[in-house]
C-alpha cells in the first residue's frame, strides 16, 4: 500500500491515507506520458507567426533599373529576397501546431504520471478545503507547508468557487478537478493537493486501466 500524507489547513499532520499498490501503474507508459506531454504542448501553441513571400510584399511591380549598362548587379524586383524590405524565403506562416494520441495512450499516459506521483509521495491530502475561506491566506500556511515555494496542483472532486477565489493570486498555483486533471498537469507539478473526494476520484481514474 502506498501512503499518501494527510494535513489540515493549518499545514499541520492529519494522518494519512492509503492507495492500493494494485492501482499503480509503474511498469509501462513513459512513453504515453512523453507523447501526452508533448500533444498537450503542441496544442496549446498559437501557430500564428507568418511572413511574407515575395509574392505578398506591396511594390516592386517595376524593374529598379535598366539591365545592363549600371555596373550593378541585375535585378528584376526591389522586393527580391536578397533586398531589404524584400520577401522572406522559407519563413513562417500560420499553421496547426496539434497533434492527436488515442484514447488508450491518453488514458495509459495519466495513470503512469499520477502513479509516479503517489508513489514518489508527492500526493498529499488536505482537509477542509471544502469549507475554505476565500482569501489568499487561507492557503497560504497550508502550502508553505507542503509545497516549500515549488508549484503546486489543487485537485477536488467537485468545482470549489472559493478554493479557486483563494488560490488565484498565488504564483505557480492551479486549482482543477479530478476529472479535468490532465497528463501535463500531473506531469508539471511536483505537488499536487487533493481533498478526500478527490483522491478517491483520482484512484477512481486509476482503477479505469486495471486489468481485471
Amino acid at each position: 500500500m502506498s501512503k499518501v500524507a494527510t494535513y489540515n489547513l493549518n499545514g499541520e499532520a492529519a494522518g494519512e491515507k492509503q492507495v492500493a499498490d494494485g492501482l499503480l501503474e509503474l511498469k509501462r507508459g513513459a512513453q504515453a506520458v512523453l507523447d501526452a506531454v508533448t500533444a498537450y504542448r503542441a496544442g496549446i501553441r498559437a501557430g500564428t507567426a507568418s511572413t511574407k513571400t515575395r509574392d505578398e510584399v506591396s511594390g516592386g511591380g517595376r524593374k529598379p533599373f535598366k539591365q545592363k549598362g549600371t555596373g550593378r548587379a541585375r535585378q528584376g524586383s526591389i522586393r527580391s529576397p536578397i533586398l531589404r524590405g524584400g520577401g522572406v524565403v522559407f519563413g513562417p506562416h500560420p499553421r496547426d501546431y496539434s497533434k492527436k494520441i488515442n484514447k488508450k495512450t491518453a488514458a495509459l499516459a495519466f495513470r503512469r504520471a499520477l502513479s509516479e506521483k503517489i508513489a514518489a509521495g508527492a500526493v498529499v491530502v488536505a482537509e477542509g478545503l471544502g469549507s475554505i475561506e476565500p482569501k489568499t491566506k487561507a492557503v497560504a500556511v497550508l502550502l508553505k507547508k507542503v509545497g516549500g515555494g515549488r508549484a503546486v496542483l489543487f485537485v477536488t472532486a467537485e468545482s470549489n468557487k472559493n478554493l479557486n477565489l483563494a488560490a488565484r493570486n498565488v504564483a505557480k498555483v492551479e486549482v482543477t478537478t479530478a476529472a479535468q486533471a490532465n497528463t501535463y498537469q500531473v506531469f508539471r507539478y511536483p505537488v499536487i493537493v487533493a481533498d478526500a473526494a478527490g483522491l478517491e476520484a483520482l484512484q477512481a481514474r486509476l482503477s479505469e486501466g486495471v486489468e481485471q
